[in-house]
């Protein structure tokens, strides 16, 4: 075995001991396939308020932009399927699965810097970085090049062994080692659940194309401004995040509970009910929410959603 081979499958095995699900390499290159969809996407307006999104156009499409001379892309997936379903039940406000515990941003990047540290130890005059949500990087089309999904009708990874429950992590390198690239076919059929159950309407009819500025994501995190009233009905409990898309998804059957102790919810959290979700305190909510993705709303912004949600 090569020392490159070797170093690969060093790198693998770390990954999937310090917690990740999957890993796939790809090599670093300009994802030309990708110009004309990502600008098509900005044109329409699709990302809503999100400018930072229409930023930095060429760093997202070349990896070379984010780490000189890049080579490789490291793409990971982290589980956050939680143990049971009791922060989504009916007749109480739903959160999001994947901010039911501590931010994943802080979580995932501590273990990315690990293996990157890992590489460093390991390689000669080795240059990279590590990103989380973060960064111009087009995560869901690395991780479908590198062979850790397909691209649902929802715009989410899917894996047929795993289902959609987890987060994209990458690395990006300036040293070579061996590529996956092995393409997962698209298993989505005729399936149009996902396109049916969004009460919203924030995926196109065909699939594989979402308006963000109508997605209950954005509306309740990304969105700054009042929700327009247009959604007043729509938002079916929803008030930070949305996992209906997912929720329909029949991959998702084969989702396991992940084994991630930060991703706990607090059992202040597991039997909150509509009552104590209109009557949060502030002070409550920095004590509940701390190290929480949730704090990204901040409270002024976490109860506009409670009662834009509770509008008749």
């Amino acid at each position: 075995m090569s020392e490159q081979s070797n170093l690969t499958k060093q790198l693998k095995q770390k990954a999937l001991d310090i917690g990740f699900c999957d890993i796939k390499i790809a090599k670093a290159v300009r994802l030309d396939e990708e110009e004309d969809n990502l600008s098509k996407w900005l044109l329409q307006k699709a990302h809503g308020e999100m400018g930072y999104l229409a930023n930095h156009f060429e760093i997202r499409l070349d990896p070379k932009r984010l780490v000189e001379d890049a080579q490789t892309v490291i793409c990971l997936a982290f589980n956050y399927y939680p143990e049971n379903e009791t922060l989504s039940k009916q007749g109480t406000f739903k959160i999001a699965r994947y901010a039911y515990g501590e931010d994943y941003h802080d979580v995932l990047r501590k273990k990315l810097k690990e293996l990157l540290q890992f590489l460093v130890d390991n390689t000669k005059n080795l240059n990279g970085r590590v990103f989380v949500d973060s960064a111009p990087i087009m995560e869901r089309v690395w991780a479908k090049k590198a062979g850790l999904g397909w691209v649902g009708k929802h715009t989410l990874l899917i894996n047929p062994k795993k289902g959609s429950y987890f987060f994209l992590a990458e690395i990006v390198i300036d040293q070579k080692l061996d590529y996956d690239e092995i393409p997962i076919k698209d298993h989505c059929g005729t399936c149009t659940r996902c396109i049916e159950a969004c009460p919203t309407d924030a995926i196109s009819r065909n699939g594989y194309w979402l308006d963000a500025s109508k997605c209950i994501s954005y509306l309740t995190i990304e969105l700054k401004n009042e929700i327009p009233n247009s959604f007043v009905g729509k938002m079916e409990d929803w008030i930070f995040g949305c996992d209906i898309c997912q929720e329909v998804c029949p991959w998702n059957r084969f989702s396991m509970p992940h084994k991630e102790s930060t991703f706990v919810p607090k059992p202040a959290l597991k039997d909150f009910n509509k009552k104590e979700w209109i009557e949060l305190t502030q002070e409550a909510f920095q004590q509940i929410f701390d190290k929480s993705a949730i704090k990204r709303t901040k409270y002024q912004g976490l109860m506009r959603n409670i009662l834009f949600v509770e509008k008749k």
